[in-house]
């Protein structure tokens, strides 16, 4: 019985692996989303390390900017702008201007639509009129064309011009109860199998007037598809309403620039394609000249470069005078928008703001420069035949040689996956995921954790009482539970800090100089009512600092309130010490020496840091660590030149100003700080903020702070006497300002003064 134990107990290191790796590659094969989200991330982050270089190809983007929209004016433009914005770029020598707008309405600044809005009632037939309002409409009417026509006139006289000229007519397919459909200007020939089953569907379009869309030499479908992250890799070539076929904007504008008449779409089963007698969708495209690789739903991966000047032109440019005709001659032009305004923003791995006509200008530049980037057919296959390979060979070699030679083993073989792939990426424009290898590693070694486990209970023995003495009982058991905690590094969260020190200290202590025990109490009765404050409230002690107190808030657990918290802790800091100073008063009377107040000064801020474990790899605490922490203490540091207990930055006001009540000190760029911060202070509760003195006091102090800022200095020190009038507990916050005031009267600011005050003290 007892070999036959040790036997099995043997073979469970072949099989708990085994059913790992199978595991994973039963994961693989059903290739759930977020593991496909994950592996296009990795392909993100190869072109973010390595982009396209930007290809000198005719292609361009007419960039309608922000400093075109002010210009030129507001969007939409009349279309008797854009007449003649189309024919400014042909008479320059324009080839095709693809359009990433629909002009579904009928212009609003046209003579007819422009009187029906004046006279308040139709136009399309003047004998409806009153004579009066006919008589005011007709000679407009008759002399004034219409700005659609225009357009529409334009667009059919390139298109006319010659075969590979012409102007795109953009649409939107959509599924939300549209019925209309584009229309199609060019023939398919599809060679294989049917392709529609693998294409995005959709019920109907957005579709442009009938008189442009008739007039344009190409229609074509701008729509975005992103992966499931929202991130947009891959471009549609093609999609369909019902059995039609749409081809995208940028498929059009290539087929119209080489004067072709025709799409062949090439799918499985077509000649040269194997298919194995599955219908496998769509593989290559050719317009014109040109064949282009799509994977199976055909879509085209789309090879990010960064930012080219010789990709852009502002559209101000094309209405100067002076304007280049080499910019534009010869080449495709997408009609686009990069104004954050006009929301035609998309997120691709390069940049997380980018304009949607510049997907279809890469696109066409990639095309017209031969550079193809594909996930290859037997891409899958092969990354399934590496797991299984690689996952044998290490449940076999691992158990024989030992956990060190296997971890060089499977390290070695990760790394080589990772190799290859970036190889295959940077010479091939292949995209193969080495993910799956390191699947494989973990399934061996997550073996290993049967093995280990009484190795690994025992160590949670030995944490827990090496570091009960030292830590709260909540992180022991974390640690306990997570021993990998017990390194150096930390995590990125948003937190509330706060800093709490005793004003006038240096002379307090001076009264115990014969007394060192004697001070030592003091402190500590000081700190333990202020600790119970913040410990109550879900807040964390980082540290003492003699008599000073770093705590912070969300975290290690979870706070959602920790704003409110912290300053809820700090008014209560505030009432506790009230109480200590009564006591501390009576017992000084009572042995007849001289009573010295305590009196702290108290700093919040909320941002984001880094918290974790910050040491050396000998010695390490649990602490913070960030930009917004130094402020938190230059903030406490400010509460004695302001004359008020606690100052709080302005993140934490603007979470908690309807909870309590809060007031501005200042603009202020604290020491260290070239960025200017706006500080606030706290009064009291949110009963406090309901009653009318306060509101009073908050408008006049508001008030008060704009008239300075704007250099009314007369204004501002009248306010400043109402202020004093309304509450008097800020004499030295007011007498500071009047001291400003006082100053910039004899040395007045610069014109373009902001405001702000540079502190010259921590």
């Amino acid at each position: 019985m007892v070999p036959a134990i040790r036997f099995i107990k043997r073979q469970m290191v072949y099989v708990i692996p085994t059913i790992m790796l199978l595991a994973a590659l039963g994961l693989r094969i059903e290739n759930p989303p977020f593991l496909e989200v994950f592996r296009l991330k990795l392909f993100d982050l190869y072109n973010q390390i390595h982009p396209r270089e930007h290809q000198e190809v005719p292609v361009a983007t007419l960039d309608l900017d922000d400093e075109t929209l002010a210009r030129t004016g507001q969007w939409p433009w009349p279309r008797s702008k854009l007449a003649e914005m189309l024919a400014r770029l042909f008479n320059a020598g324009a080839k095709v201007v693809a359009f990433d707008v629909v002009f579904a309405e009928p212009d609003r600044t046209s003579p007819k639509q422009a009187l029906s809005v004046w006279l308040n009632q139709p136009v399309d037939n003047l004998e409806d009129l009153s004579p009066q309002a006919r008589a005011f409409a007709k000679p407009i009417l008759e002399n004034i064309p219409d700005h659609d026509d225009a357009f529409a006139n334009i667009i059919g006289q390139i298109r006319d011009a010659a075969k590979d000229i012409g102007v795109i007519a953009g649409v939107v397919l959509t599924n939300d109860g549209q019925k209309s459909k584009p229309v199609v200007k060019a023939g398919f020939a599809i060679s294989g199998d049917d392709p529609r089953p693998f294409l995005n569907q959709f019920d109907g379009a957005v579709v442009n007037l009938a008189a442009i869309e008739e007039a344009a030499s190409g229609v074509g479908s701008f729509n975005h598809v992103p992966e499931t992250d929202g991130i947009i890799r891959r471009v549609p070539t093609f999609m369909r309403i019902g059995e039609q076929l749409y081809p995208s904007l940028s498929l059009e504008a290539l087929r119209v620039f080489q004067g072709a008449s025709t799409y062949i779409l090439k799918n499985s089963g077509a000649n040269q394609e194997e298919n194995f007698g599955e219908s496998t969708g769509m593989n290559h495209i050719k317009v014109g000249h040109l064949e282009i690789p799509v994977d199976a739903g055909g879509r085209f991966w789309v090879h990010f470069a960064k930012a080219a000047p010789g990709r852009v032109i502002p559209l101000w440019k094309v209405f100067e005078d002076d304007f280049d005709p080499s910019l534009v001659a010869g080449k495709i032009l997408f009609f686009g928008t990069s104004a954050a305004g006009l929301k035609d923003l998309r997120t691709t791995p390069l940049d997380s703001a980018a304009a949607g006509v510049d997907v279809h200008v890469q696109t066409v530049e990639q095309i017209l420069s031969g550079h193809f980037m594909e996930r290859p057919d037997w891409a899958e296959g092969m990354e399934i035949i590496s797991i299984l390979v690689m996952g044998f060979f290490l449940i076999l070699i691992t158990p024989r040689f030992g956990a060190l030679p296997g971890a060089s083993i499977s390290i070695g073989t990760a790394i080589g996956a990772a190799a290859l792939s970036w190889y295959l990426y940077t010479d091939k424009l292949m995209l193969v995921d080495p993910i799956y290898p390191g699947i494989a590693i973990v399934a061996i070694f997550l073996s290993s954790s049967t093995i280990l486990y009484l190795k690994t209970e025992a160590e949670r023995e030995q944490v827990r009482g090496a570091f009960s003495q030292y830590l709260s009982p909540a992180l022991v058991e974390q640690l306990a539970n997570e021993p990998d905690r017990l390194k150096l590094g930390g995590e990125s969260r948003n937190m509330t800090f706060l800093f709490c020190d005793v004003r006038g200290f240096t002379s307090i202590s001076e009264t115990f100089k014969n007394n060192p025990q004697g001070l030592t109490r003091l402190i500590n009765r000081f700190l333990t009512p202020l600790t119970d404050a913040i410990l109550a409230r879900h807040g964390t002690i980082d540290k003492y600092m003699g008599d000073c107190i770093m705590a912070f808030w969300n975290a290690p657990f979870d706070d959602e309130q920790h704003p409110e918290h912290a300053c809820e802790s700090a008014i209560v800091m505030f009432e506790e010490l009230a109480e200590l100073n009564k006591v501390l008063k009576a017992e000084a009377e009572e042995n007849g020496t001289e009573h010295k107040p305590l009196n702290v000064g108290v700093g919040i801020n909320t941002g984001v840091c880094v918290v974790g474990n910050m040491g050396s790899e000998q010695r390490f605490d649990y602490s913070v660590l960030g930009d917004s922490v130094n402020l938190a203490a230059r903030l406490e540091g400010q509460s004695k030149n302001y004359g008020v207990g606690i100052v709080i930055g302005e993140d934490t006001e603007a979470v908690v100003n309807d909870k309590f009540a809060t007031i501005e000190l200042d603009l202020i760029a604290v020491k260290g700080k070239t960025e200017a911060v706006r500080i606030h202070t706290i009064l009291g509760r949110e009963d406090m903020l309901r009653q009318q003195d306060f509101q009073t006091l908050k408008s006049q102090h508001s008030e008060m702070l704009e008239a300075y800022r704007h250099q009314e200095w007369d204004k501002a020190r009248t306010l400043v006497g109402s202020c004093r009038t309304a509450d008097g507990s800020f004499t030295d916050l007011y007498d500071m300002y009047d001291e400003r005031i006082a100053f910039f009267l004899e040395n007045p600011p610069d014109p373009e003064w902001d405001g702000v005050f540079v502190a010259e003290t921590k």
